[in-house]
């Protein structure tokens, strides 16, 4: 890899080198790469942010993969805990592999780009013990003042061996929305299966094809996320490295999403869930070039249709701020090339976040209290997903008039 990342010249799950380029969203910088006042002036790095299809294996991937060292510095400040239905779900998908896979108080999780640690908490509350791998170093400062042990890296052979030699072999190994960040797939399984008992699990939880592509949640495609992962693909990924992905679930977070748990092969039973996935995969024809090129209409008309109305109240002298600044904020605002004389400022809750400015548009993330929506008409939800929660967090600005602004969703952009 140089310094700067790599053009994908062959499919990093089945080496095919014959690709459908169906989507060009131009040039982004890293998403969750904030910046500071004193590096407003400073050089950005912008990598092409294209979506193309391997035409073999189906894997849906970004056609240049950037360099994990610059991802992964210190401006990376994304939190997993910011909200209650983020946390609450990650406890409870602790309590669900605990529960169907009967650990016990000397098994092992670790947890790959562990964040703050939600999850492993979740698994320490089982009385299970804990590991986080993270290459972020003030969200591994965050988990271990948190009590979840962290070690800064990346999942390399490096630390799997420390891994197993101070703590020994992992019952389960988790990733979650971590799987499609990591390049070198070949390393990342070695070190799998060097760390996992005959009798583990890796358990994976990702966005999923086909609500990306149903739901139209494009926001969800940036640099961090290399791949855009189906079922089809992955059960011949694994099948490579002498494991099964033997078992599928569906869950409502982040948009929608899908678990996939994958053993050494023949170790688990392979459930029906996973060819039920396979044949909606192909009734839905997610691997045909009709269905990616409609994709890519309908992503041209929703910026169209974004930018319009935002100009719009903007001519009308209404005033717009962006509540939550995700990853997936920063794809809209800067496919659409949305900056502060549209948007006065971000608002979040995430302390490490506040007084930083989104990457390319340099927009100023504030503090989400009372004064932050003084003279505002409009907030723009760019967290979605948690739409619901931020509304009732909020609901003083909806009392006093303003209204919300839900950029993606199933129908379309929604104003509440």
């Amino acid at each position: 890899m140089g310094k700067y990342g790599r053009q994908i010249k062959e499919c990093r799950m089945c080496n095919c080198d014959e690709f459908y380029n169906f989507l060009d969203m131009g040039f982004a910088p890293a998403s969750d790469s904030l910046l500071r006042e004193e590096t407003l002036n400073e050089p950005e790095i912008l990598f092409p942010l294209k979506i193309i299809q391997c035409k073999n294996c189906g894997l849906t991937q970004l056609s240049y993969a950037a360099n994990p060292n610059i991802l992964y510095d210190e401006k990376y400040l994304y939190e997993s805990s910011i909200t209650k239905t983020g946390t609450n779900h990650f406890l409870s998908m602790a309590d669900s592999i605990c529960k169907k896979f009967e650990l016990k108080s000397d098994d092992l999780a670790v947890d790959i780009g562990s964040n703050v640690g939600v999850l492993l908490s979740g698994f320490k509350n089982n009385g299970v013990k804990v590991l986080g791998i993270d290459p972020a170093p003030k969200i591994v400062e965050i988990a271990n003042n948190r009590g979840i042990e962290t070690w800064k890296s990346l999942f390399d052979e490096n630390v799997v061996k420390k891994i197993v030699s101070e703590k020994g072999k992992a019952k389960v190994i988790t990733a979650t929305n971590v799987f499609a960040h990591i390049d070198d797939k070949k390393e990342l399984m070695s070190g799998i299966s060097s760390l996992i008992e005959d009798d583990g699990i890796f358990v994976v939880e990702a966005p999923y094809l086909v609500d990306l592509i149903e739901e139209l949640e494009y926001d969800t495609i940036y640099i961090e996320h290399l791949e855009y992962l189906s079922i089809k693909p992955l059960v011949q990924f694994f099948k490579r490295y002498g494991m099964d992905l033997f078992d599928v679930e569906r869950y409502n977070i982040h948009g929608k999403t899908i678990r996939f748990f994958v053993c050494k092969e023949g170790k688990y039973e392979i459930s029906k869930a996973v060819e039920e996935l396979i044949n909606i995969e192909n009734e839905k024809q997610i691997y045909s070039k009709d269905t990616l090129d409609e994709m890519r209409k309908k992503v041209e008309q929703h910026k169209k249709e974004f930018v319009d109305l935002l100009l719009k109240l903007k001519s009308g002298g209404k005033n717009i701020v962006g509540i939550s600044a995700p990853a997936k904020g920063n794809t809209l605002l800067n496919y659409c090339k949305i900056g502060p004389e549209i948007i006065d400022h971000m608002t979040e809750k995430s302390i490490i976040k506040q007084g930083c400015y989104t990457p390319g548009m340099h927009i100023p993330i504030v503090s989400e209290d009372e004064d932050s929506y003084n003279g505002i008409d409009y907030g723009i939800i760019f967290a979605w997903n948690f739409a619901e929660e931020i509304i009732k967090n909020n609901k003083e600005f909806s009392e006093k008039g303003g209204k919300f602004i839900v950029p993606v969703s199933k129908d379309g952009i929604k104003i509440i």
